[in-house]
């Protein structure tokens, strides 16, 4: 690159030799220097920094939050089972409750056990336990904000009283459940459907005659079209 020179001149006195102006490339270097600096202290200060502070560090600087980020790379059945793995349903580990994935959506089971009994035997209506469950099922559920079904299951032990079946067993509970998640908040036009199978859908085959048979399974329906 050509140098620009100019002479300087004091009166009184034999003129200098020239003086080299300072040449552009100078000020991009040091402008270079002072962001390269400035990159440093950001990374320094971020090195010591929390997950959540650099978080709101990286937000100030106009990108996106992790959690924003991380919930537009999954589907609608990924943000769903989030959901239910960290409610308190779940959480709790009480024993009655399992998660199944579907094609279209999840299973909750809340399994009467037992030592830890849902119902009372041959009754249809929930006992204390089976109504807490239903409480913290319908926080997971009002958080979705999905269609689900009800399905009320017995073991094949004969209920022993005239005229009435497992059929009508497990309908009864199935209905006292959707009963209990309406007066714990559950919008009613969620629900989708209410079927009693008595001991048809054991949870494996050939087991029908087990306790953890009887059972409510919750289908939440998820649909991902867009």
């Amino acid at each position: 690159m050509a140098s620009e020179y100019a002479s300087m001149r004091i009166e009184g006195r034999t003129p200098r030799a020239p003086v080299r102006r300072i040449g552009a490339w100078k000020l991009a270097y040091a402008d270079f220097l002072t962001a390269l600096c400035a990159l440093f202290i950001v990374l320094w200060l971020a090195s010591g920094a929390t997950s959540e502070e650099r978080s709101n560090l990286a937000e100030q600087f106009g990108a996106k939050p992790v959690s924003d980020v991380v919930a537009s790379q999954l589907s609608a059945l990924d943000q769903a089972e989030a959901t239910l793995r960290q409610s308190e349903l779940l959480s709790a580990k009480t024993g009655n409750v399992s998660l199944t994935r579907e094609v279209d959506g999840f299973r909750i089971e809340l399994i009467d056990l037992d030592h830890t009994p849902l119902f009372e035997t041959g009754e249809e209506s929930l006992n204390e336990r089976g109504l807490w469950l239903i409480d913290l099922a319908s926080q997971a559920i009002i958080r979705l904000a999905q269609p689900i079904s009800i399905e009320g299951h017995t073991d094949s032990q004969p209920v022993m009283r005239p005229g009435y079946s497992n059929w009508e067993l497990s309908a009864g509970r199935a209905n006292a459940a959707r009963r209990a998640l309406i007066a714990t908040g559950v919008p009613a036009e969620l629900i989708a459907g209410v079927t009693g199978l008595a001991d048809t859908r054991p949870l494996r085959p050939g087991t029908g005659d087990l306790p953890q048979n009887r059972r409510l399974s919750i289908v939440v329906h998820i649909d991902e079209r867009p």
